[in-house]
């Protein structure tokens, strides 16, 4: 065998050593994630990041409440690096706790300020408005009308008709709550609250679980943020979405990198790819028919524009704040009553 061919099989033979190591080294990245997102759309997302970076990633489903909790008991051995979803008043919450650490990402330059930490503890990484999904025909058969307003929501024709989540475990109830105190006060919201009480079938422990059941014909009327509602009337479910008049909340769901994390260089990874212009088209081509957060992003077919809603803002510092105070009221007032 010739010096050259020797050195050409030398060079192949290294060349494959490598292309194997790091088929290895990816394989072995992974990220471990608590997902305040609901389990089909975060695995829609995290399933185009694992393609396009070679990252593995381990879920564990949890609404916004249990994920707190959980990750404030593993706060001394962290068990995840990153928690993915749930209102971003939720990660001010974390942030002020001393769970969550600071990364400061390039692709979050692109963000309007109400969409980012400026100290990089937590971005949201899309948002969306609350809405009522309905089911006009079967409402027509209950003797009810489809409603058009919050104010409406208390009438008695909708007695036992509603699902809502508990802002005991759901950041989606509670946006609710903060909504109703925009439009109404605080006191006034309450009232409403005690009055909506007997229109309410159920409040649901998750923030999807409303749409669940509105899916499956077992209510007619569900309050929560609206995807899922999109969707089902998209794939031509006879449901419609209403934005009531007085206005509507709407969620920034956040991302943050929990402290102590494990996997901390893949989890930034994850930071920069979904606030990238590529990872906000992920959520408009995989049909998650969440609102993307860069305005270089379109939301997709199926997503009205956002001119035609009624966007209530709110002082998410201050509902962060007030939180534990606002959610013990409502098991009192409105659970006690």
């Amino acid at each position: 065998m010739t010096r050259f061919f020797k050195s050409l099989l030398f060079l192949l033979v290294l060349a494959l050593f490598m292309a194997t190591s790091l088929v290895a080294f990816a394989a072995d990245r992974e990220l471990v994630i608590y997902s305040s997102v609901d389990e089909e759309n975060a695995t829609k997302i995290l399933n185009v990041f694992s393609e396009t970076t070679g990252i593995k990633i381990n879920m564990v489903f949890l609404s916004s409440g249990p994920a707190m909790s959980r990750i404030e008991a593993e706060k001394n051995n962290p068990q995840a690096d990153l928690w993915f979803g749930a209102p971003n008043e939720n990660h001010i919450v974390a942030k002020e706790r001393g769970l969550t650490q600071p990364y400061i990402s390039p692709s979050a330059d692109d963000l309007a300020d109400n969409f980012t930490d400026p100290e990089g503890y937590w971005n949201a990484f899309y948002m969306n408005p609350l809405g009522f999904g309905v089911l006009p025909e079967e409402l027509k058969n209950l003797g009810a009308s489809v409603p058009a307003a919050w104010s409406d929501l208390t009438n008695p024709e909708y007695k036992g008709l509603i699902q809502m989540p508990s802002p005991q475990s759901s950041g989606t109830a509670y946006a609710v709550i903060q909504t109703l105190i925009s439009i109404y006060g605080e006191d006034e919201a309450f009232q409403y609250m005690k009055d909506l009480n007997p229109n309410i079938q159920t409040y649901t422990q998750s923030g999807t679980g409303p749409s669940k059941s509105l899916a499956i014909k077992e209510t007619s009327l569900a309050i929560q943020f609206t995807p899922a509602f999109l969707k089902l009337v998209d794939q031509g479910f006879p449901a419609a979405v209403v934005f009531p008049a007085e206005g509507v909340g709407y969620e920034a769901a956040a991302l943050s990198i929990l402290q102590g994390a494990k996997n901390l260089e893949e989890a930034k990874i994850l930071v920069d790819w979904i606030l990238s212009k590529e990872g906000q088209l992920t959520l408009s081509e995989t049909k998650t028919y969440f609102f993307p957060v860069r305005k270089d992003v379109p939301a997709g077919e199926g997503v009205p524009s956002l001119s035609e809603i009624n966007l209530i803002d709110y002082d998410r510092e201050k509902a962060a704040a007030d939180k534990g105070r606002i959610v013990e009221r409502w098991v009192t007032e409105v659970l006690g009553q």
